[in-house]
C-alpha cells in the first residue's frame, strides 16, 4: 500500500481562508467524516446551495488541473521544489508530473470509493465539482448526484439515482471515477509523456491502493480487498489491469497470516531518484525483496 507524502494532518492554525461554508449533512457526509477520523491527513468539505467549490487561497480546482495551464504549472512546481529539497537533485519534468498526479489521484479516488465502501452511495464528481488544498490536505466537493441501492433511506433525497443491485453500483463507481479522471488525465498527459494505457494504469493503481490503505485503517482490510477485486476484475475499461492481490510466499508461517501484495500497473518513476528505494508494490521490486523488507519492518516494530 502506498500513501502520498504530502497529506499533513489538519490543525486549526493551518486552515487558511477560502473554506467552503458549512452545509447540512449530505448522503456522503458520514463517510467523509469517518475517512478523516481514521486518516486525519485528508479532510473532505462539501459546498451547498449555489456555492462553487473554492478557488484561490491555496485551493486549486480539479478542472484547472484538467485545463493543463497555469494552475497545473503551479501544482507541479510544488513537487519540483519538494524533490529538490528532499533529495538534493532535480527530477525530470515527466517524473515531477507523475509524483503530482499520484498525490492528487490517491486522494481524489477516495472521494468516490469511501462512500461506496462505507455507505453504498456513489457520488458523481466531475472535475468542476472538486478542489484540492494541498498544503492542508483538504478537498472540497459539490455533490449534486449520487447512486444508491433500493431500500437506502437516502433514495428519497434530491439527486438520488437508485440502481438495481451491487454490480450496478460497482458500475457507478467505475463510471464516476472514469468521468473525473478522463478530464484530469488529459491535463497531465503532455507533462507526463505517457500514453493512455499508462495513464489509466496509474489511475487504476490509485483506486486500489488508496481504498486498500483506508480499509486497513478501518480494520476491514479483508473486505476491502474482496470489494476491490469485484470492482476492478481486470476487464473493466478504461482501467488497466485489476486489483490483482496475491499472497507473498513465505510470509505466513505457523504464527500468522501471509502478507498481501500486488503489482502496480504503472510506475511513478521514483526509482529515477532512489533506485534502491522502490515501492513494495512496484513491478521492479521482486518478491524476495518484498519479503526481506517486511521481515525487517516486523523485527523493528
Amino acid at each position: 500500500m502506498t500513501v502520498p507524502a504530502l497529506l499533513p494532518a489538519r490543525t486549526a492554525s493551518s486552515v487558511p481562508s477560502g473554506s467552503p461554508a458549512p452545509v447540512p449533512a449530505s448522503p456522503v457526509a458520514a463517510a467523509y467524516a469517518r475517512l478523516t477520523e481514521v486518516f486525519p491527513g485528508l479532510r473532505v468539505e462539501e459546498t451547498g446551495g449555489d456555492a462553487r467549490v473554492p478557488r484561490g487561497a491555496g485551493w486549486i480546482g480539479s478542472d484547472e488541473l484538467a485545463a493543463g495551464g497555469a494552475g497545473l504549472d503551479a501544482f507541479l512546481a510544488r513537487d519540483e521544489a519538494q524533490v529538490l529539497r528532499d533529495y538534493g537533485q532535480e527530477a525530470r519534468p515527466d517524473v515531477v508530473a507523475s509524483f503530482a498526479l499520484h498525490r492528487y489521484a490517491w486522494s481524489a479516488c477516495l472521494l468516490v470509493t469511501v462512500p461506496w465502501f462505507l455507505e453504498r452511495r456513489v457520488p458523481r464528481l466531475p472535475a468542476a465539482h472538486v478542489a484540492f488544498h494541498r498544503a492542508t490536505g483538504r478537498m472540497a466537493v459539490r455533490v449534486e448526484e449520487f447512486a444508491c441501492l433500493p431500500g437506502d433511506p437516502a433514495a428519497a433525497l434530491p439527486g438520488a439515482r437508485v440502481v438495481a443491485d451491487e454490480e450496478a453500483l460497482r458500475a457507478e463507481v467505475r463510471a464516476s471515477l472514469a468521468e473525473h479522471f478522463e478530464a484530469v488525465l488529459e491535463g497531465f498527459r503532455p507533462r507526463m509523456r505517457r500514453g493512455s494505457r499508462a495513464l489509466w494504469g496509474m489511475a487504476t493503481d490509485e483506486i486500489v491502493e488508496g481504498l486498500w490503505y483506508i480499509a486497513a485503517l478501518l480494520g476491514e482490510e479483508e473486505r476491502g480487498k474482496a470489494e476491490l477485486e469485484l470492482l476492478l476484475p481486470g476487464t473493466a475499461k478504461p482501467y488497466v489491469g485489476g486489483a490483482g492481490f496475491r499472497e507473498l510466499p513465505g510470509t505466513g508461517g505457523p504464527a500468522g497470516a501471509p502478507h498481501t501484495t500486488r503489482d502496480r500497473a504503472a510506475c511513478c518513476f521514483f526509482y529515477t531518484l532512489r533506485p534502491e528505494e522502490t515501492c513494495l508494490t512496484c513491478p521492479r521490486t521482486c518478491d524476495a525483496e518484498r519479503v526481506r523488507r517486511l521481515a525487517a519492518a516486523a523485527a523493528g516494530a
